[in-house]
């Protein structure tokens, strides 16, 4: 079954999501096979990098998981147990590696917030208002960057227009299959969303919730900016904070529209390519790529997946 935009575990299995997620990590592979001397050399420095900024970018790299969490309870006027709400941010990085598209901790987080006594219909409002809390602060720092320093411009060439085109093309097409569908589904549409609408009115009503929502959502974004941009540092490469910052907006934006599990290969090329045109070396570049995946998913991956299967064990999830 399929709620809200969330993808059912049968649409796991359609042929073009599969074919598409496999050709982007073929791509990956000849990509990274192709340039083995620039990857070797990108391993060893950082492997000399400086770790007091590499244990910065650990600490950035932990706090996102509390970033996540807040924003989540900000999402709901319930109250969730805050630990066991954090564990599942935990759980929910590890299976978004494991699942593409982000698959992974959208199921996680519906089942947990339906173990918390939510109804699926508003679990999964809750799940759709946090992700696009967090999609438009990322589009208004990204913004707000632009328009603070109009050099940053050329770290812009096609990725923004991408992250932003398609997302508008896509409400387009709803909006006209909304309109030209038959009267039964134009009812229960507008059902729907009169109940999404309440709910995040409820939500807004409510300063606490609020303020959870877009200060979780900003948190995470800066955070997880917050570990490239320490990566680099530990890597010695003079490339200004806003610029790193930017670059990691952007690569995000776009690897969005890749399906593949936790952005492999896609926010991983996006990245080294807006690293690239702020001025890192490519070698530099690919070590603070390396870096960042290193902290923010290989490093968890096992302790999240055991903390996963701790949570569905205790009924949890």
């Amino acid at each position: 079954m399929s709620v809200i935009g969330i993808p059912s575990a049968r649409g796991l299995g359609r042929p073009w999501q599969l074919a598409v997620t496999a050709a982007v990590l073929v791509a990956a592979v000849w990509v990274l096979a192709a340039h083995r001397h620039t990857v070797d050399a990108g391993a060893d420095r950082l492997a000399v990098a400086d770790r007091a900024w590499l244990l910065v970018a650990c600490a950035a790299a932990l706090a996102t998981w509390v970033c996540a969490a807040v924003a989540q309870q900000g999402a709901v006027a319930e109250r969730l147990p805050a630990g066991r709400l954090v564990a599942a941010q935990f759980a929910a990085c590890a299976a978004n590696h494991v699942l593409p598209a982000g698959v992974g901790a959208s199921a996680v987080n519906l089942r947990f917030l339906t173990r918390c006594g939510l109804s699926t219909a508003r679990s999964a409002t809750a799940l759709a208002v946090k992700a696009a809390a967090g999609g438009l602060v990322r589009f208004v720092l990204a913004v707000v960057l632009l328009l603070a320093s109009p050099r940053t411009l050329r770290l812009a060439p096609a990725l923004p227009r991408a992250s932003v085109v398609v997302p508008v093309v896509g409400c387009v097409v709803v909006a006209a299959l909304a309109v030209v569908s038959s009267r039964p589904v134009r009812h229960r549409a507008g059902r729907v969303a009169r109940s999404v609408l309440a709910d995040v009115r409820a939500v807004h009503r409510r300063r606490s919730r609020a303020c959870a929502l877009w200060g979780g959502s900003l948190g995470f974004a800066l955070l997880h900016a917050a570990v490239l941009v320490a990566v680099v540092r530990a890597l010695d490469v003079t490339v200004p904070a806003g610029h790193v910052l930017l670059a990691y907006l952007l690569a995000s934006g776009a690897a969005v529209l890749l399906p593949t599990p936790g952005g492999l290969g896609s926010l991983d090329a996006a990245l080294v390519l807006t690293l690239t045109a702020a001025g890192a070396p490519a070698s530099a570049a690919l070590s603070a790529v390396f870096g960042y995946r290193l902290l923010t998913g290989w490093m968890p991956l096992f302790p999240g997946l055991l903390v996963l299967a701790l949570l569905a064990r205790r009924s949890v999830l």
